[in-house]
């Protein structure tokens, strides 16, 4: 079993980073009671698309969280693709190539917001669920790709084979399309 248990991979490390970020300078008193909200099962996430929503229980309390994550740039989809040709099994080289070319996978945020009290942008509840999501996408980590949009985006750039929408009557054969009527 890994040392850590949220972010034991850097794929799951980028989300612990957005709940622990390097540049703060004084402890956060709320991230032990977030870890043990997600260590305990208290997190029930639903995604769709780039937002997550999670239902939070802890003790007799329960609180709707929301996460919505910002999509990767253009550049950012190409670059990936150029890396990663198949990312349907992503590995923790693949994450070192990537920051090695200079393109980090790691999340924005875009908004977040939560149903309890505390009106803050980094409440317990979102903080677990950065948790959540950590521990999901070290299980997973094609999720953190996901999460940005990344498969929606190569798959808008797959062109799809053009069907005509009508046909003219000036190209059928006459004598096939009366034929059949007859």
């Amino acid at each position: 079993m890994p040392d850590n248990e949220f972010g034991y991979s850097p794929w799951g490390k980028d989300w612990v980073r957005l709940a622990e970020p390097l540049r703060q300078t004084r402890p956060e008193p709320l991230l032990p009671r977030a870890r043990s909200i997600a260590r305990n099962d208290g997190v029930r996430t639903e995604i769709e698309a780039r937002v997550v929503r999670a239902h939070l229980h802890r003790g007799g309390q329960a609180s709707v969280a929301h996460v919505e994550v910002a999509p990767l740039s253009r550049a950012a989809v190409t670059a990936i693709a150029a890396v990663i040709p198949d990312p349907s099994v992503l590995t923790d080289e693949m994450h070192r190539a990537l920051v090695d070319a200079g393109h980090s996978p790691a999340p924005t945020l875009v908004s977040t917001d939560c149903s309890c009290s505390a009106r803050t942008a980094r409440c317990v509840h979102v903080l677990a669920v950065l948790y959540a999501i950590a521990r999901q996408v070290d299980e997973n980590p094609r999720l953190a790709l996901e999460l940005q949009g990344f498969f929606e985006a190569t798959a808008e750039d797959a062109t799809p084979a053009q069907v005509p929408r009508w046909t003219s009557i000036n190209s059928l054969d006459p004598g096939q399309f009366f034929a059949r009527t007859l």
